[in-house]
């Protein structure tokens, strides 16, 4: 699973990047900056298995704070998209090609409006910001369109004189997006479009296809950048009334990196994602890095219920993509050969059984699976059996 962080430049997106995994980037407000993705490990926030053992959990990846476990995916940053990227302005081609293993994007957009169009400075609140979460969409979805629409005529005729199926052709020219031949088939069924003869097929038809089919490959959360500047919460406002079908979630990148930066310093004890931290040692703070912890306490994490930068992780992962965290462990040992307890936890996709959990654990465990117990309800399940939202699970196999 790889999730993309997209947007138009200097909207926040490598302070974002780094504050969700605390990578050296370069970051500064000029348009692309960012050249080359970056790729970076950001964190998802569950309940660790701990709690319910009462025990103390030792993460061989990621890290787990007061029973909170972190629990590591990739992350891509991506340079800045301009309007008409999909023709291949502002290096657009190369950019949306970087998206392409993207299973989510997270949108982030510069609510203060301090940047134009191009990702120019200009005056907090002079820029619209409400166009940028446009401009966005409409770019990707003609990305799609372009790639399907490219020589459609001869291709449309191909399919039908073949007698190909239609919704394996789509698929086929879109198997980059991760387009999946069922997907193509339920989209196809819901537009009600002639699955006998393509040609018939209009323009708009094409282009709702490929609009529906990138909603489906590339779901988008907006993460609203800036919101420790004044003029960011109208403009949060008018962006929820009239993108009442987007979930747009406010967040202040900046501020949630000088969080972490001071956590892990030993400044002050702060876990990502909560509304509030605590000074550790305040001997070591002078008085403007004071007044700044006391400005984001109250401007940011009181009035959004925290900086806003894990919930929109939180959301891409367990939302959009509805991945589901499991943990191997034994009904009589929860640790490894190691001695480490509930080392590991995995993110499945949704509708993942126990025979897919042990193939992601290894290979062989799949091979010699002989059953599966449920550690917290001491029940054995078979192969078959749909895993849950932070279950435990012990693999029996004969291998």
């Amino acid at each position: 699973m790889i999730i993309g962080l997209v947007g138009k430049p200097s909207a926040g997106k490598s302070t974002f990047f780094k504050a969700a995994t605390l990578a050296e980037v370069e970051i500064a407000n000029y348009p692309f900056t960012t050249i080359k993705p970056n790729t970076g490990i950001g964190y998802v926030k569950v309940e660790c298995a701990e709690t319910f053992f009462k025990t103390k959990c030792n993460p061989r990846t990621g890290y787990c704070l007061n029973g909170i476990r972190f629990v590591p995916f990739q992350l891509i940053d991506v340079a800045g998209l301009v309007p008409d990227a999909h023709l291949g302005k502002g290096r657009g081609n190369q950019f949306l090609d970087d998206l392409r293993q993207a299973d989510a994007l997270i949108h982030v957009v510069d609510m203060s409006g301090s940047t134009n169009a191009h990702g120019e400075p200009v005056e907090a609140g002079s820029h619209d910001p409400l166009e940028d979460i446009t401009f966005l969409e409409v770019e990707i979805d003609l990305w799609y369109l372009g790639i399907l629409n490219k020589g459609w005529e001869r291709f449309a005729r191909t399919v039908f004189q073949s007698k190909q199926k239609i919704a394996k052709a789509i698929t086929d020219q879109l198997s980059a997006f991760k387009v999946t031949e069922p997907m193509t088939e339920d989209i196809m069924k819901k537009m009600n479009l002639n699955t006998e003869n393509i040609t018939f097929w209009t323009a708009e038809d094409l282009r709702k296809l490929t609009t529906e089919l990138r909603k489906a490959t590339k779901p988008i959360v907006i993460a609203a950048n800036k919101m420790d500047v004044s003029v960011s919460q109208a403009n949060l406002e008018r962006a929820k009334r009239q993108f009442p079908n987007l979930t747009i979630i406010p967040c202040s990148a900046e501020s949630e990196l000088a969080l972490r930066e001071a956590a892990k310093k030993g400044m002050i004890d702060y876990v990502p994602g909560e509304k509030d931290y605590s000074l550790k040692n305040e001997a070591a703070l002078n008085e403007n890095q004071k007044k700044a912890l006391e400005f984001i306490r109250k401007n940011v994490l009181r009035k959004n219920d925290g900086s806003g930068v894990q919930q929109v992780l939180n959301h891409a992962v367990f939302e959009l993509l509805r991945y589901i965290p499991i943990f191997p462990g034994g009904m009589n040992k929860l640790g490894d050969q190691y001695g480490n307890i509930l080392p590991d936890c995995f993110l499945l996709p949704p509708n993942s059984t126990a025979y897919d959990f042990a193939n992601t654990i290894h290979s062989d465990l799949a091979k010699g699976f002989i059953r599966a117990i449920d550690v917290k309800k001491r029940q054995i399940v078979g192969r078959d059996y749909t895993l849950k939202y932070g279950d435990v699970i012990e693999i029996i196999s004969s291998k």
